[in-house]
């Protein structure tokens, strides 16, 4: 009897061992972020494009940081976090991509581009030594005003970007 205590008790104390040993913490947001790492900062984005449009700058940064507060853990402050973030938005056009046989599009493309460096303070190797260019786009018919639906489409675009960063920085996809 006390033989068999004594297996149950080495049992569980070698499962909250095993279980407690692990580095990285996973969320239903797909992140796996280092216990380690407390904070975040996202500088802004400066405007670089060619074509501006005055607040996609900070459209784009409000966005990237309101992604790490509702889906992570982690606490923002102004710079140095142990994740940070910084960049420009590098792209902003408007093109047609949809050629009917008259010569006139059928769809219009809005692709938005940016620049992004992340350093990872606690896990180095996986950050973006060099600033890593990611791009995103959504059509729309061309008999649409740009001006009626710019704001949505800035809206889906750059929700799009921010995917793409915060699986590139921290889903590790």
């Amino acid at each position: 009897m006390k033989l068999n205590r004594l297996i149950r008790a080495l049992a569980f104390v070698a499962t909250v061992s095993l279980f407690s040993s692990c580095t990285m913490k996973y969320s239903f947001s797909g992140a796996s972020i280092s216990p380690e790492s407390k904070t975040f900062s996202v500088a802004y984005f400066q405007n670089l494009a060619p074509l501006v449009v005055p607040s996609l700058s900070n459209t784009f940064t409000e966005a990237l940081k309101d992604r790490f507060l509702n889906q992570t853990r982690l606490d923002y402050i102004r710079s140095n976090g142990d994740l940070s973030f910084e960049g420009q938005i590098v792209g902003y056009s408007i093109d047609p991509v949809a050629i009917t046989g008259n010569d006139k599009a059928s769809q219009n493309r809005l692709t938005i581009t940016v620049r992004v460096k992340f350093t990872n303070k606690q896990n180095p190797e996986l950050s973006f030594t060099d600033y890593k260019e990611f791009k995103q786009f959504k059509d729309f018919p061309s008999n649409v005003s740009v001006v009626s639906v710019q704001n949505e489409l800035i809206k889906d675009v750059t929700n799009q970007l921010i995917d793409a960063i915060f699986n590139a920085s921290v889903a590790n996809w």
